[in-house]
């Protein structure tokens, strides 16, 4: 299913039913959550999905736990686009979710015709107007904004060389596939590379300390013995 999945959260099932009619006939998949907690949970299993949620629209008025707050847990996990839905007109709760990492908002009562077209905008401006490349990889909390070339794990910023970086994005681009060091070498380093094979373990030391919690016992880059490394699933 290569449809785009929309997460819809708000406590009024009747705008979860209209928003999720809309934008089903609009060619996306919706899935709806009613409070924060929910949607929380939707949104970390689908971070290991095939088809992973491509757009939150997110009411900032929850019966659990506010939508600015919702907003901070969610970027600390992925760059996903956010668009809030909000019922308060006052600008100050605007501005606070534009600087928790809202990318929009849409006032409500809202005219779903309207706020498809919104979504659409955002996720051409995310893909920068490409369409079917992914901007954004993100997996287990480490998030690559391959637009930006800026590296973050659990919202935390992380500068990697160019070599590492490029090492990074091809790992991750076929999430557990083993990558040869000749692979790597093709497929990532090119000709900027004139070392020999080892000197891609040399790499993956270093990148390991820097994107890994506990680089002994990596999260994230997977030693295949004799083969090569993977990206762990």
């Amino acid at each position: 299913n290569d449809k785009q999945v929309i997460l819809v959260v708000d406590d009024e099932v009747k705008i979860l039913k209209l928003v999720k009619s809309y934008l089903e006939n609009s060619g996306f998949d919706a899935v709806c959550a009613e409070n924060g907690k929910t949607a929380l949970e939707f949104f970390e299993q689908s971070l290991a999905a095939q088809n992973p949620i491509s757009l939150i629209l997110l009411d900032i008025m929850l019966p659990d736990i506010s939508g600015v707050d919702l907003c901070k847990k969610i970027r600390a996990l992925s760059a996903v686009p956010i668009i809030m839905l909000t019922a308060k007109v006052d600008e100050q709760t605007i501005i606070n979710a534009l600087n928790t990492g809202a990318d929009d908002y849409v006032r409500k009562p809202f005219s779903p015709r309207e706020l498809v077209a919104r979504l659409k905008a955002v996720l051409r401006r995310q893909s920068g107007g490409k369409s079917g490349s992914q901007a954004i990889l993100a997996h287990n909390g480490l998030v690559v904004d391959t637009e930006k070339c800026r590296v973050k794990r659990d919202g935390v910023e992380i500068t990697l060389t160019k070599n590492e970086y490029k090492i990074l994005l091809l790992l991750m681009s076929r999430i557990a596939k083993i990558w040869t060091r000749d692979e790597i070498i093709e497929k990532a380093l090119g000709d900027d590379f004139d070392g020999f094979d080892r000197a891609v373990d040399t790499h993956i030391k270093n990148l390991r300390q820097k994107i890994e919690p506990d680089s002994k016992n990596p999260r994230y880059i997977e030693t295949v013995y004799g083969m090569g490394y993977r990206f762990a699933e």
